[in-house]
């Protein structure tokens, strides 16, 4: 199996700012596989402020487009690549990023809708996105959906598919695989792992919901702890990516688990909580009552829509969950 990164970008021991002043963003990188890395960004190391605070990369919920801007520059300068940015909307579609992608803005290609340089930028709506370029960042917008990443190091093809409830019954990663198929990859040569997401013991959606859900995705609904039905997105993504002949699939877990205990006393972290609402004051008592590290809802380094309409809150931000290729 592929072996983890040791390196995490923290604040307290190197430079908090890159050459330009900008604050660098502390993320998780993950070896998926030779060649091939993940990274997930958290809420720490940008420009927003309020309820976006602190690196918030989405630019469709209210947030100043300056400070989404220069969190998105520092990001694609912090993993030496250019991000490539689609407008998610739950759906099952995927796209070849190699067909259309060009340098648009100062962080590398942006077709979401938000922040081009144009005033009205081209926009390319997909849950999934494919390129065999390398230094192309696929990047996959989360607050609570699971983002899935795939690569196949033999042809370098690359993969990133947005799995929300509705993105999973619309077949996002089958049809994300199969791009990568028609461009050569080879299912039994791709490793996939699975992104920051909430997790089935807190994702409550009610028994019609989760009754719908398990005709498509047998054994997948959950009792939250909130006392309803739940369901459990990760499991699903479990079960097409086996359809789909993905067997080989890196667990994100130890990893996010090892740098959520790194950054326990993190400052930044630590004001975060005090000021949010989202939560006990104190980080020591979030980190306290983490059960699953990759928890959306449960860990504070994670922007959560969950967590933030449970603390009557209007808006919040979005992590990026990003694949590369050296």
């Amino acid at each position: 199996m592929p072996e983890y990164s040791e390196e995490i970008l923290d604040s307290n021991s190197i430079s908090s700012t890159d050459k330009a002043g900008r604050p660098i963003p502390v993320t998780i990188p993950i070896a998926l596989a030779p060649g091939i890395k993940v990274v997930y960004t958290t809420r720490l190391g940008g420009l927003s402020t309020g309820d976006y605070g602190n690196l918030n990369l989405g630019g469709k919920s209210g947030d100043e487009p300056e400070a989404v801007l220069s969190n998105r520059i520092a990001l694609a300068e912090a993993v030496q690549a250019r991000l490539s940015l689609v407008s998610q909307v739950h759906s099952g579609v995927a796209v070849d990023v190699d067909d259309s992608f060009v340098i648009n803005t100062p962080f590398g290609f942006d077709v979401s809708g938000t922040h081009g340089e144009t005033d009205t930028p081209h926009v390319i709506e997909a849950d999934g996105q494919v390129t065999a370029q390398s230094g192309i960042a696929l990047g996959m917008f989360a607050a609570d959906c699971l983002p899935v990443l795939l690569g196949d190091p033999v042809t370098g093809i690359i993969g990133a598919a947005h799995c929300g409830r509705r993105g999973l019954e619309r077949g996002v990663i089958g049809t994300t695989v199969d791009l990568m198929k028609s461009k050569g990859a080879d299912p039994a040569n791709i490793v996939a792992t699975l992104g920051p997401r909430i997790c089935g013991d807190c994702y409550e959606v009610g028994d019609e919901i989760a009754d719908q859900f398990i005709k498509r995705f047998p054994l997948t609904k959950t009792k939250t702890r909130f006392g309803g039905a739940g369901i459990d997105i990760a499991e699903a993504a479990m079960i097409d990516l086996a359809f789909a002949g993905v067997h080989q699939v890196v667990d994100s877990m130890p990893r996010v688990h090892a740098a959520t205990q790194y950054l326990e006393e993190d400052p930044e972290l630590a004001e975060l909580c005090r000021t949010d609402g989202e939560g006990p004051a104190e980080l020591a008592e979030r980190i306290d009552n983490i059960s699953h590290s990759m928890c959306t809802l449960e860990n504070p380094l994670w922007y959560s829509h969950r967590r933030a309409a449970l603390a009557n809150k209007t808006h919040e931000g979005r992590l990026l969950a990003l694949i590369v290729r050296d």
